[in-house]
């Protein structure tokens, strides 16, 4: 939303719009002012809420011109370290974090062979009151130790990258049919189910039945199954008890071939 928007000019053409607001004209006035605030907060004014909301593409772990890269926005931090399996979860100088100037975005560059695929990690963040161990807000796979229960990230970086077999699918635009399915309850046996179990055994079913759209719950990785998936933890890691991120492509893939789209429920506020 623009810096200058005129709130109160908005929120009189939302009533024009739909008379049975005008007794709550002011209400709805305040709930635009809320959200440009909300939009600058965010921004900074320095990017558009666009920009923002691609901030996967430069937050969290990448591996760029061959060399690892990690990147946090953490406002209140007063030093950060990268800990896990390479450091055997002791803080060390050289994989400490760098504060940008000017920002509150904190950064850590690594040779190409100091983590490789599989490799555990986390942030151990430290501030004004004290400090303690943090997953990494965008890391894209996390995963949980089967005996303390403790989830941490992983490096997702496989010598043999999956290859999109469907990069060209293109939805029709026939009304959706959407059959909504829980990967880990689609299954008949007792158990958690798996994005393998859940291409093989259920997408067929999906695919006779005529449905052009399927919605995945519970891809977002959520510490809580019962949740049903809504309480999130980690907003870029698909759960990894149903699977890899590879074999999630997988299914997509086998989706797009059968020429059914897949939609993703995500539901922000219920976040963990």
């Amino acid at each position: 939303m623009p810096d200058n928007v005129d709130t109160h000019h908005l929120a009189q053409q939302v009533v024009e719009a739909d008379p049975y607001l005008k007794p709550f004209e002011r209400v709805v006035q305040r709930r635009i002012e809320n959200i440009a605030a909300t939009e600058a907060r965010l921004t900074a004014n320095k990017q558009t809420l666009a920009q923002f909301a691609t901030g996967k593409d430069y937050f969290g772990l990448h591996f760029e011109n061959q060399q690892w890269v990690l990147r946090e926005w953490a406002p209140h931090a007063t030093a950060i370290y990268l800990v896990g399996t390479i450091t055997q979860w002791q803080e060390r100088d050289e994989f400490k974090f760098s504060r940008l100037k000017d920002s509150e975005n904190w950064e850590l560059m690594l040779p190409a062979n100091s983590l490789a695929h599989g490799d555990l990690y986390r942030l151990k963040i430290y501030w004004k009151e004290g400090g303690d161990d943090r997953v990494p807000a965008w890391a894209d796979f996390v995963v949980q130790d089967p005996e303390t229960l403790i989830f941490n990230a992983m490096v997702w970086h496989p010598q043999e990258p999956y290859i999109w077999q469907r990069s060209d699918f293109k939805p029709t635009d026939e009304p959706l049919l959407i059959y909504e399915v829980h990967p880990g309850m689609a299954q008949e046996k007792e158990g958690v189910g798996s994005w393998v179990e859940l291409r093989e055994e259920v997408l067929p079913r999906i695919v006779a039945a005529g449905y052009n759209t399927i919605q995945l719950m519970a891809v977002a990785e959520h510490p809580y199954y019962a949740s049903f998936g809504y309480q999130v933890s980690s907003f870029f890691a698909p759960s990894s008890r149903f699977g890899t991120p590879d074999e999630l492509k997988a299914f997509i893939d086998a989706a797009h071939g059968a020429g059914i789209r897949v939609i993703m429920d995500l539901v922000h506020s219920h976040a963990a």
